[in-house]
């Protein structure tokens, strides 16, 4: 195994850097072969992992936080959203969320390395998005985790201007409470492989391969990262009071049944604004990739993970 190490040194606040230390000395110890590169900016652990693959490694292994993950996963498609091929991915946790792998358990860094090198690599799935740009052109964007608009990349964009010192699941809190005393709920119109799911407003509506959001949220309860398909979640409710009241079930999952949220399973998503109000965001495994129009869809097996 050929690995290459792609450390986001802003992750955590500063935490990858410290990890990635710690991760270089365990795969020493082990007699591993493998570099270490950090990225540069933002979008460049994509880069980084293209490149790894080109330079003939195995392994891209991914220290930092849902963001790194994210950037990583847009080295498996092209610019119109079709599959490219790329390393085995894995991943030492070292962010705010961590949402990404709380999916498949979470382990200390020794049982990480150990199941990295040492356990076979899994097929997983991931989702490709199409929104409106900032600058308000098409975009197209791989996640590994979960895309959704509504309050949620409302949320995002306030967690993303506050300092990440504080915690990520206290970031994210804080950042839904003030959303919420903002977000009024747009009218929309959403399909689920082009049939007509709702109508009418939604507080938010997630595309999820995995399980968590908002540093520890379980909104998927039953996603399954390799079964092919992605699980629909819609809060429905318009009332800021019942999306609050929502709010502490959603952390075990127990809000699925409760009424105003609304569940589907299919492999693509679309969805439209029934008028023109303010924009509504994105979010995409914890960053803001735009505004809708929206349309999700999964890429089956795209990637071989290691964690």
């Amino acid at each position: 195994m050929k690995i290459r190490v792609i450390v986001n040194p802003r992750a955590g606040s500063g935490k990858a850097s410290a990890v990635a230390g710690a991760v270089a000395a365990e795969l020493t110890q082990r007699g591993a072969d493998f570099d270490l590169r950090e990225t540069r900016g933002p979008g460049d652990a994509g880069t980084q992992v293209a490149s790894a693959y080109k330079d003939g490694k195995t392994l891209a292994l991914l220290v930092g936080g849902d963001g790194t993950v994210n950037e990583a996963v847009q080295a498996f498609v092209d610019e119109s959203g079709q599959p490219v091929a790329g390393p085995e991915l894995g991943l030492i946790s070292a962010g705010t969320g961590g949402d990404f792998p709380r999916t498949f358990g979470r382990s200390d860094l020794e049982t990480a390395i150990e199941r990295i090198l040492h356990r076979p690599a899994r097929r997983i799935d991931h989702g490709v998005l199409r929104c409106r740009s900032f600058d308000g052109t098409e975009r197209i964007h791989a996640f590994a985790n979960i895309a959704s608009f509504g309050i949620t990349g409302l949320v995002d964009r306030t967690v993303n201007r506050s300092p990440k010192w504080i915690g990520g699941r206290a970031a994210f809190l804080g950042g839904t409470l003030v959303a919420a005393a903002k977000y009024r709920c747009a009218p929309l119109r959403v399909f689920v492989d082009d049939e007509l799911w709702l109508t009418g407003p939604c507080y938010t509506v997630a595309a999820a391969n995995g399980q968590y959001f908002g540093a520890g949220m379980r909104i998927a309860p039953d996603a399954d990262p390799s079964d092919g398909l992605l699980d629909f979640i819609a809060l429905t409710d318009p009332r800021a009071r019942r999306m609050l009241e929502l709010l502490p079930k959603v952390f075990s999952g127990a809000h699925i049944d409760q009424p105003g949220v609304q569940v589907k399973r299919g492999t693509q998503l679309r969805a439209e604004l029934l008028r023109d109000d303010d924009p509504v965001y994105v979010d995409s495994d914890g960053e803001n990739p735009g505004t809708l129009p929206f349309e999700a869809w999964i890429a089956p097996g795209g990637i071989m993970l290691r964690i």
